[in-house]
């Protein structure tokens, strides 16, 4: 799914150079598989963990581990993996737990320390919660970045006006996609969500595992998903939180969130409207999507700022798509600049939530790596044209933003692959939980997923429109994940087409300008997980 680059990596921004501390000699000599017939690495050495604790979690561990470039060819180039821990202290281990916060192109080393530290501590002592950057990712290496500066403000209008228009953002997506085969073109045919669910079975070995048990968010679900069906007798237990509709793999999946986004987007301004007497932006839903609007055109005239226009604008407030908690910040920088004129209070929106550094460059090279070779996406630009205007007609909130997005895909240098069909009926009942009024993996395909799971349970929040929604503050979902990861226990009723269903936790409070910044970034997890993914 989509992620944007401005907030994407920030699951490793609390532990940035912990994995230059943490060297490991582990490495993967080739020998052949007797049972598969395909080359395949020995078992790894044993890892080297080597402390890299933080503030917020001493216990940390990090190391390395090689895997091929190319699986079918183990001893040719390798990539090296970043890996973090933190250990099991229980006397009984319940395994390693591979935890993935989305993308692709998310980094996943923080977050061993924030799901240990987020589920009950006798449970948590039975596992080593490992994360992970997946390859080309953040501490991992090589690391992709394609094209620095793509994202300085201020970019082109993302809805053309004219052919002028259309054809200068065309030419701009092309020279992402030209310059991530110029820079990276001994990478690109590798950078794919099966070679990665391939690394996973690398760490697997290295850890010393018969099986995994595996906790994945956003496109971590499809990554999950794709290593079930790959290997499908190394998972002991599966996770899988606000799920990819594998169906819709990668181009129609994205055009169902450009709907979803913006109904999200629209029920955020029904809340700016119910909280009136906080940001006077009036009581109808529809004036205060309006006054949105207008801030967008004027933006378009003259950047707030000078570098915030409607780019940037609507890359700004789509976060608050993704987490609610984000609404009142969100809120309170539409009404300073609506309200008082205020360009400085948007332009700090915009540094809060999606100016893109050197992580979001590296999040958003590996993330149209990877989609663009993953599934195929149309090479005629007419049918991207007239999906997105189709799609634009109905919801405007992103819709040309997203195409643009992915629109390197449209002549991406490297040939795309078969996406892979997860349906699966040979791994343990997997448990999957899924938000009714999710944007950024819509509803329809947690369903989708519970139906290839063949067994599995389907936990739905019901009336959340939230991104990522265990370990967020919701008992109900929590319990269900608390009864699983300790005995693989499914919510009962589901398993056989049935589902179990968690209310969902009510809409933030209206707060006052001072507090709503000091909640910028929301819970831990949504710190955590990638955006857009």
């Amino acid at each position: 799914m989509t992620k944007r680059a401005g907030i994407l990596v920030a699951v490793g921004a609390t532990v940035a150079g912990l994995v230059t501390a943490a060297p490991s000699t582990a490495s993967a000599p080739s020998t052949v598989s007797a049972d598969a017939g395909t080359p395949a690495p020995r078992a790894a050495a044993p890892l080297t963990w080597t402390s890299c604790g933080t503030k917020s979690y001493p216990r940390l561990q990090c190391a390395t581990v090689r895997a091929p470039l190319d699986h079918d060819n183990p001893s040719g180039m390798p990539v090296t993996l970043a890996l973090s821990r933190i250990p099991h202290t229980a006397k009984t281990s319940q395994g390693p737990l591979l935890v993935n916060p989305g993308g692709p192109g998310g980094s996943g080393l923080s977050m061993a320390g924030f799901v240990a530290s987020a589920l009950p501590a006798k449970l948590a002592a039975q596992y080593d919660v490992i994360g992970f950057d997946p390859r080309g990712v953040g501490k991992s290496t090589p690391a992709l970045n394609c094209l620095p500066k793509y994202f300085a403000p201020v970019r082109p209008d993302s809805v053309p006006d004219s052919y002028a228009a259309e054809r200068t953002a065309r030419n701009r997506a092309a020279s992402f996609a030209a310059a991530c085969g110029e820079k990276h073109g001994d990478l690109l045919p590798y950078m794919d969500t099966v070679s990665a669910a391939k690394d996973l079975d690398v760490i697997r070995r290295a850890l010393g595992a018969r099986q995994i048990n595996y906790f994945g968010y956003s496109y971590g679900t499809y990554l999950g998903a794709v290593y079930a069906k790959l290997f499908p007798e190394r998972v002991r237990r599966l996770v899988l939180d606000s799920v990819v509709d594998p169906d819709g793999v990668w181009y129609e999946d994205n055009l169902v969130q450009d709907h979803a986004f913006d109904a999200r987007h629209k029920a955020f301004a029904a809340w700016v409207a119910k909280n009136d007497a906080t940001y006077r932006l009036g009581k109808d839903p529809a004036r205060v999507e309006a006054a949105w609007y207008g801030m967008r055109d004027a933006v378009k005239k003259h950047p707030a700022a000078g570098r915030v226009g409607p780019g940037e604008l609507e890359d700004t407030f789509l976060p608050g798509g993704y987490y609610d908690g984000y609404w009142p910040r969100l809120a309170e920088a539409f009404a300073a600049y609506v309200n008082d004129k205020d360009q400085e209070a948007l332009a700090t929106a915009y540094d809060d939530f999606a100016a893109v550094d050197q992580a979001g460059e590296n999040g958003y090279s590996v993330y149209t790596a990877v989609q663009c070779r993953d599934a195929g996406w149309p090479r005629s630009w007419s049918t991207w044209r007239n999906d997105t205007w189709q799609a634009h007609r109905k919801s405007p909130f992103m819709t040309w933003n997203n195409t643009w997005y992915n629109a390197p895909c449209a002549t991406w240098p490297v040939e795309p692959l078969e996406p892979v069909q997860v349906g699966n009926d040979a791994i343990p009942p997997a448990l999957i939980f899924q938000a009714t009024d999710d944007a950024a993996t819509p509803y329809e395909g947690g369903v989708t997923m519970s139906r290839r799971l063949e067994g599995s349970g389907l936990v739905v929040e019901q009336g959340g429109g939230n991104h990522g929604i265990t370990l967020s503050g919701n008992g109900c979902l929590d319990a269900h994940l608390v009864r699983y990861l300790t005995d693989g226990s499914l919510p009962a009723g589901s398993g056989s087409g049935g589902e179990a269903v968690c209310d969902a936790l009510p809409e933030p409070k209206a707060a006052p300008a001072a507090k709503a910044k000091a909640n910028t970034r929301g819970s831990a997890l949504h710190g955590l997980l990638g955006f857009r993914g």
